[in-house]
């Protein structure tokens, strides 16, 4: 296995125990990415140059989409990108208010060398480059405030020229933001920055300062994720990942408010194909039952059509470049290959590395993971996240912990309904009686 640091090998295995996807060192244990992965470093790459790509991944839940997305956001921040995940929720993030996405993709940014949120760090870097860009032509000298603090504002407008005729709020934002920061007028050039972000309830002062009025509202949103994009690219950064996850819960909002989420999905692929925001890779996720029910995708046929994709029936041969691309969830044999992988991570870095490979072979691997299906009613796809936080918490530490542990005769799985999500339990459930339903 490649060399891990010790902290990225805490953080990865911290995360496991938890029961949730890490943040980052995904390409220690992806498996069964391979037949993706060509085709969309082949998109990144596109979209780094100035393309714009979109893609919709369907698989039912622990098929790993969201365990796909945060791979390809390593993979994005690695070729220089920004990345954002973004959470569709009926109350927290819903999709036709395309506003406070945006406000969530600012909050969530991040790039290789800032967390989440990155935003002001990319401004900041925006306003370095061109002043460095000035610096670079040699004709204006470091050391003369004035007449380098002109330059840069002629370069900004330069820059802007495109931005400010099609969302001229967000370039007047950024000049104001220029200025605040140029004066050191702190409060101010924190409330432009929130401004910029999307964010509400900017106190007034500020946005007089930068001749800028109200909120950003569901139509000013694309043109200030346009806006984003620009400061995104002259920073550094050659392009934007940003993903929607978990789309199918607009089966369960309003019909109204489904109807105009589907219409604002709808206008951003269009959006995307006529070239409005170049550098941007979007990416949805959602289950089988959203893309091809009534109560998804379906429900509006113009979107419908943009994302219809033949599958057949072996999916050996899915065209990954294709709009939709599905991930078929694990099987038993890509369990043992991902535990497989967990081990190598786990006792590169453990004193008790040798008894782990002794005790924990590939054998007993299978054990485990029949043991943790059978108990989640058989269903191998539903299993990944069980098996894994068993794996790390139960057998693996309590190894490195107690050398007199053998987990064959001193521990047999057991699973909680307390401990499994919703889906998890309607797995395992034995009876109706045991379905917890949502009334």
């Amino acid at each position: 296995m490649t060399t891990v640091s010790p902290a990225r090998r805490r953080a990865v295995l911290a995360a496991l125990r938890r029961g949730t996807v890490p943040e980052s060192g995904l390409d220690l244990f992806a498996v069964g990415l391979d037949r993706l992965a060509p085709t969309l470093d082949e998109e990144l790459s596109a979209c780094a140059s100035g393309a714009a790509e979109f893609k919709a991944v369907r698989g039912e839940y622990g098929a790993g989409k969201t365990f796909l997305a945060r791979w390809l956001a390593e993979r994005a921040k690695a070729a220089g990108m920004a990345v954002s995940e973004v959470q569709i929720s009926e109350t927290e993030t819903p999709l036709h208010r395309l506003e406070t996405v945006y406000r969530r993709l600012c909050e969530n940014l991040t790039t290789a060398a800032a967390p989440p949120s990155a935003f002001r760090a990319v401004l900041d870097s925006w306003l370095f480059a061109l002043e460095e860009d000035v610096l670079a032509e040699g004709e204006v000298d470091a050391s003369d405030a004035q007449r380098l603090g002109s330059a840069v504002d002629d370069l900004l407008e330069l820059r802007l020229g495109g931005l400010a005729r099609t969302t001229p709020g967000y370039a007047t934002g950024l000049r104001g933001y220029r200025r605040a920061v140029a004066e050191g007028n702190t409060d101010t050039a924190d409330g432009l920055a929130a401004w910029l972000a999307g964010q509400p309830h900017v106190a007034s002062s500020a946005k007089r300062a930068a001749a800028v009025k109200g909120d950003i509202d569901h139509f000013q949103a694309l043109g200030f994720l346009q806006g984003l994009l620009t400061v995104l690219r002259d920073a550094g950064h050659p392009g934007l990942l940003l993903v929607l996850d978990e789309v199918e819960t607009l089966q369960r909002v309003r019909s109204d408010a489904r109807a105009k989420a589907l219409n604002a999905l709808r206008q951003l692929i269009d959006e995307i194909d006529k070239g409005r925001f170049p550098g941007l890779y979007l990416m949805v996720t959602g289950t089988p039952a959203f893309f091809d029910g009534r109560q998804g995708v379906q429900l509006l046929q113009p979107l419908a059509d943009r994302l219809h994709t033949d599958f057949g029936t072996d999916n050996r041969f899915d065209n990954a470049r294709a709009p939709q691309v599905r991930l078929t969830g694990f099987t038993l044999d890509r369990l043992v290959e991902l535990g497989s992988r967990v081990r190598s991570l786990y006792a590169n870095g453990s004193p008790a590395a040798q008894r782990i490979l002794q005790l924990v072979d590939d054998a007993y691997l299978r054990d485990f993971a029949a043991s943790v299906a059978g108990r989640l009613g058989g269903k191998v796809g539903v299993a990944p996240r069980v098996f894994l936080r068993k794996l790390v918490l139960n057998v693996f530490d309590t190894i490195e912990l107690h050398p007199d542990f053998d987990p064959r005769s001193d521990y047999t799985v057991a699973v909680e309904r307390a401990e499994l999500t919703s889906v998890e339990r309607e797995a395992a459930a034995t009876s109706a009686d045991d379905i917890d339903l949502d009334v």
